[in-house]
């Protein structure tokens, strides 16, 4: 006979939600979380995805982030958190979003071992978040190419690859720049499958994409629904627009060094900014110090990484953060950003 598990009432629900990650546990060890998480309401149920966000977090940041920049070659992006790029960060947050929601609908019996329970279901928590964000979007959740299609374009191997990922494209909210289509990237994975090194350019690749589109044209139906309109959901990147006198200063050239300078200098007055908030309001100074410069500096990189190619050159990000794992460089780096916001000390900076 099924045991019937009873939901708790408002009231219990409110008072174990109130000790947050150490409660959710104690409703997941009770089989009563999804049920907890079903009937709360108002603050109850956002107290309820507080704890879950915070329980979940690391642990999709530790098994699916971290090794899925690795793959992509973004060591920085592994690092931690506050050091995601922005794009990365969005997709941290899509997952994250995903396994909260995985977990709040199906813990639905006693777990014992809350954390190991939602480390087996990270794969499919993410891939299935996924699919539901691209078919909000119009995309084909699963992009996969039709017979018809693939009879069309010959069932060349190159060219129904790329038909899938142009499919895969047009379902993700990122843009290629100025460009429709991320051709630089496609002109490296058309190498890899056609091993025509030499001849595999972005022109190349650029005429083949007009070829599987006007493949896909071919039903208009099914290319306006799985192609268009998904496509036009994506943000495309607005120019600045001239002033109404319309005439535009031109720019002074400047090289990356100039241009990385200005940008640590930029950096440095936010910094300094925040850090003379937070003393402010009687924070710790090393700590301040510390954390602000980590959040501040972590997104350094941001001015080389599309300019020159990996490797190639020292990150001036890199470089402050790596300060900050040394004490007595944190101790120097502190009194000389106190003394800058005015704040007086008496002695060593107290960690």
């Amino acid at each position: 006979m099924p045991v019937v598990r009873r939901a708790p009432a408002p009231g219990e629900t409110r008072q174990a939600v109130d000790r947050g990650v150490p409660a959710l546990t104690e409703l997941a060890r009770e089989g009563t979380l999804a049920a907890a998480a079903a009937t709360a309401e108002g603050p109850e149920r956002r107290a309820i995805v507080r704890a879950a966000y915070d329980l979940v977090w690391p642990i999709v940041f530790a098994r699916v982030t971290r090794r899925f920049e690795r793959r992509r070659g973004h060591a920085a992006c592994s690092v931690s958190v506050l050091r995601l790029a922005d794009e990365c960060l969005d997709r941290f947050h899509d997952d994250v979003e995903a396994v909260v929601e995985d977990l709040l609908t199906h813990a639905d019996r006693p777990i014992h071992n809350l954390e190991g329970w939602i480390a087996g279901r990270l794969n499919a928590a993410t891939v299935d978040g996924h699919r539901r964000r691209r078919g909000r979007r119009g995309a084909l959740q699963r992009p996969r190419i039709p017979g018809w299609l693939a009879d069309e374009l010959g069932r060349d191997r190159w060219l129904t690859a790329l038909a899938t990922e142009l499919l895969g494209w047009v379902g993700v909210p990122v843009t290629a720049g100025n460009d429709v289509w991320p051709l630089e990237a496609w002109a490296q994975r058309r190498a890899e499958v056609t091993g025509d090194w030499p001849g595999s350019e972005p022109p190349v690749v650029a005429r083949e994409v007009e070829r599987v589109l006007a493949a896909m044209r071919r039903r208009s139906g099914w290319y306006e629904k799985y192609v268009e309109r998904p496509l036009g959901h994506k943000e495309p990147p607005v120019a600045p627009a001239p002033p109404e006198d319309g005439f535009v200063a031109p720019l002074a050239p400047a090289g990356l060094d100039a241009r990385v300078d200005a940008e640590l200098t930029r950096l440095a007055a936010r910094a300094v900014e925040a850090i003379e908030e937070r003393i402010g309001r009687g924070e710790p100074a090393a700590e301040t110090v510390v954390d602000v410069l980590a959040t501040v500096f972590g997104r350094a990189s941001a001015v080389t990484d599309v300019e020159q190619p990996p490797h190639a050159g020292t990150d001036p990000g890199e470089t402050v953060l790596g300060a900050l794992s040394g004490r007595v460089d944190v101790d120097r780096i502190a009194a000389a950003a106190l003394e800058i916001v005015g704040a007086k000390r008496s002695g060593p900076v107290a960690g």
